[in-house]
């Protein structure tokens, strides 16, 4: 997703904008609420162009632009949607990611989840029952700065019993290409329409190393990916024109966007990980197909006795099993050698979740930088 600029120039309706939440609020005893379709479609518009300015979202959806943006303030002030920039997943020169099951002393899940949950490192943690406790998603710069993380995080959370580590090798498909089904084809083309371009690719050339300005960007629109061109310079005190350009370059090298909704919210309120194997001439193949199943919200490749890690929503309990037997039936050679169910996420690409899913806090992801700063 390239040049994602234009739109943080434009005035908020609202006036200035505060950064996304980053202190607990209090959960609502009743749970959320569920969205009407203007919430529903204004979600998906943003799932498909994170930044768009609000006339354009107000054009497409039939309200004005002072309407869109409030109604997202809500949504966003109550955890139930927010928009994230994180680290390109599919880059292993900017970041290298680990799939790892934890196994946990009994009754300690929980206690572990909250721990692994401080560290900006761990981007996600799910609570699972089956053949683990939790699933933990760890980033780090290199392989090596992997292993010693994970290594001396382990040792010191108390509760944690074994581990194993599964280190991605590709993600051909994560969560910011899941969509709601909420806006028509006329709608969903305006956006794409308006999306900006990305620039054209120079094979083997590297991203521009990132310095402490570009991490702190980075940070920021963790926090709020939507936040604008004026807020980002008068938070890291940096010039509207200098910030309008690294902004642009970390979108268009480094950094992903995506719109999250509380998943309880999504009409698939279940989440299940499935490990599975392909051989490898045919994997490829089958991870291409994976990418066109509505209920497979993220698939990384990864080095170890299970080449494919599955997230997965689902509607019902009774959809593990049924989901499965699909797969095998539209993938032959995809074999699913173990599943879990997800009890609970507590940490969901550095937002922390309450149990109704909501986001209650954010721990910014991590950036790297992989040379000397450069000069400003």
């Amino acid at each position: 997703m390239g040049m994602q600029v234009s739109a943080a120039e434009e005035p908020d309706p609202r006036g200035a904008r505060e950064p996304g939440p980053t202190a607990p609020h209090p959960p609502d005893p009743t749970g959320p609420r569920p969205l009407d379709e203007l919430d529903r479609a204004l979600v998906q518009a943003l799932q498909i162009h994170p930044r768009a300015p609000w006339t354009l979202v107000g054009e497409v959806l039939g309200v004005n632009a002072v309407t869109a943006a409030r109604r997202w303030q809500r949504l966003e002030r109550a955890g139930l949607a927010w928009v994230t920039a994180y680290s390109r997943l599919s880059d292993l020169r900017i970041v290298v990611t680990g799939v790892i099951e934890i196994d946990a002393d009994p009754g300690h899940g929980e206690d572990v989840a909250d721990l692994l949950a401080t560290h900006p490192e761990v981007v996600s943690v799910k609570l699972t029952a089956g053949g683990r406790d939790l699933v933990a998603t760890v980033q780090a710069a290199g392989l090596e700065e992997l292993a010693r993380f994970t290594n001396a995080l382990f040792r010191a959370t108390p509760g944690v019993r074994a581990t194993r580590t599964h280190v991605a090798t590709a993600i051909p498909t994560e969560g910011s290409r899941w969509r709601l089904r909420s806006l028509d084809a006329t709608q969903r083309a305006r956006l794409e329409r308006e999306l900006p371009r990305p620039p054209s690719p120079r094979p083997g050339k590297s991203p521009s190393p990132l310095d402490e300005l570009d991490i702190h960007l980075a940070e920021l629109l963790g926090t709020d990916g939507r936040m604008t061109v004026p807020d980002l310079a008068q938070a890291t005190g940096a010039g509207f024109t200098t910030v309008r350009r690294r902004l642009q370059t970390l979108l268009d090298s480094w950094l992903w966007l995506r719109c999250d909704l509380a998943r309880p919210l999504s009409g698939w309120p279940l989440s299940a990980v499935y490990f599975a194997s392909v051989p490898a001439p045919h994997l490829d193949e089958t991870v291409r197909l994976l990418a066109t199943v509505p209920e497979v919200r993220s698939c990384s490749i990864t080095a170890g006795p299970h080449n494919v890690v599955l997230d997965v929503w689902l509607r019902t309990l009774a959809d593990v099993h049924t989901f499965e037997a699909h797969l095998a039936q539209r993938l032959p050679r995809l074999t699913i050698d173990d599943r879990s169910v997800v009890l609970r996420t507590t940490k969901h690409m550095g937002r922390l979740l309450d149990r109704d899913g909501a986001c209650v806090g954010v721990v910014p992801l991590p950036h790297y930088a992989d040379a000397p700063p450069r000069p400003r």
